[in-house]
């Protein structure tokens, strides 16, 4: 199993639990609905990498919104790069299972709103290589 620092580890919680949280707030509904739907969705990661989820608490970036946003986009491309680079076949699993969480998030309450999609596609840029 690949051993990741508690740097990496930080780096990993904030990208995914971060982009549940940039989708949940993009538009109103039903927190409750989507934080529920997201945690059921982390199943889409390995195993592996729901450990490291587990190991510690998430932290999101600090400062305006737009800074949130930046922090957590910035988390999800260093997340790619650490998993290129220590464990190659999670690297390509990663952006699906994220995008896959980020849209089981926005259809939890019943429907997807536009600016929900538009943080989906920024995710999905971010998770591009």
């Amino acid at each position: 199993m690949t051993e990741y620092t508690e740097e990496e580890g930080r780096t990993f919680r904030t990208a995914v639990f971060g982009a549940m949280v940039l989708v949940s707030t993009a538009a109103p509904g039903s927190l409750d609905q989507e934080s529920h739907a997201g945690a059921r969705a982390v199943a889409h990661l390995s195993p592996a990498l729901r450990e490291v989820l587990r190991a510690g608490k998430p932290v999101l970036p600090v400062g305006s919104v737009a800074d949130v946003e930046d922090g957590v986009l910035l988390a999800l491309r260093r997340s790619v790069e650490i998993l290129a680079a220590k464990a190659p076949a999670e690297a390509e699993a990663f952006p699906a299972a994220v995008v896959a969480i980020c849209r089981e998030v926005a259809e939890a309450d019943g429907q997807v709103a536009a600016e929900e999609s538009a943080v989906v596609a920024k995710v999905r840029a971010a998770l591009a290589r």
